[in-house]
């Protein structure tokens, strides 16, 4: 009897998290190193979610992981990585972020739903 005054208060503050929230499908950590902020082809990349998805072309198909860089399940495929710049415009990531990104070289954390991502500067 108990039981069920503990279960429905904690089922009920579940089911009021925000949509994105219950969406989470990954995240992970990258260090943006001078590396991911070149393409392949040695040009100089200006936008935060070009260095972001050049991070993951690096990290899965290329081999070339920063010490602080995690796994994720999702930018394995080029059509996932293609699709990060609509992805990061549809998420929430603050215009210093952004700048850090592109002048600098930050550790990241990005959270990963189901048609956006999240990108928060983590130092």
């Amino acid at each position: 009897m108990v039981s069920r005054f503990i279960v429905f208060p904690v089922l009920l503050a579940l089911t009021a998290l925000p949509a994105s929230a219950s969406d989470l499908v990954d995240s992970y950590t990258a260090r943006l190193s001078r590396d991911d902020h070149f393409n392949t082809s040695g040009v100089r990349l200006r936008s935060a979610a070009a260095i972001i998805r050049q991070d993951r072309a690096n990290f899965h198909k290329f081999g070339q992981i920063d010490r602080e860089d995690t796994f994720d399940s999702v930018f394995g495929s080029v059509s996932n990585r293609s699709k990060l710049e609509k992805m990061l415009d549809n998420g929430s990531t603050s215009e210093s972020a952004r700048r850090a990104i592109v002048n600098g070289t930050p550790l990241i954390k990005i959270n990963i739903y189901r048609n956006s991502v999240d990108v928060l500067v983590i130092e």
